[in-house]
């Protein structure tokens, strides 16, 4: 009984300790870096849910508003294509970004994803009338 009773013992703690360590309902599931384009980003992801956001930004965007924890895309994933809103961010409208539709692929390895879409160019805050086609590439850097 005595060697029964230790073994629930190790099968209860073992329970408890790995319900210890599962997220809990409503944080976030993964919490990866990103390189895009000489800023560091923070992908973080719920369910299908995702969204990149910039962890150090590259000098030139932070005249333009963009600091830590500026949303930079938030979007799904469905298989291996995210699709979503992106942002464009000027030093002329700070505060103000052009936000478009993207969506593209992740590579098989998980380690990249691309979207691209077409949005239209301003100048100092001044649609132009012209459009143009965004890629962004996201590499895997590290865990945040």
């Amino acid at each position: 009984m005595r060697i029964f009773s230790k073994a629930v013992k190790s099968v209860s703690a073992a329970i408890f300790l790995s319900a210890l360590a599962m997220p809990m309902a409503g944080t976030a599931l993964a919490d990866s870096c990103w390189n895009h384009n000489g800023s560091i980003m923070r992908l973080q992801a719920q369910g299908n849910q995702r969204w990149l956001s910039y962890e150090i930004p590259r000098d030139v965007l932070r005249a333009a508003g963009v600091q830590r924890g500026t949303l930079l895309f938030n979007g799904v994933k469905n298989g291996n294509w995210y699709s979503g809103t992106a942002r464009v961010f000027s030093k002329y409208c700070p505060g103000s970004p052009l936000e478009y539709y993207v969506e593209g692929p992740v590579r098989g390895d998980q380690l990249q994803v691309t979207v691209t879409g077409t949005r239209e160019v301003y100048n100092q805050c001044r649609p132009t009338g012209r459009v143009k086609t965004d890629t962004l590439v996201f590499t895997f850097s590290h865990d945040c």
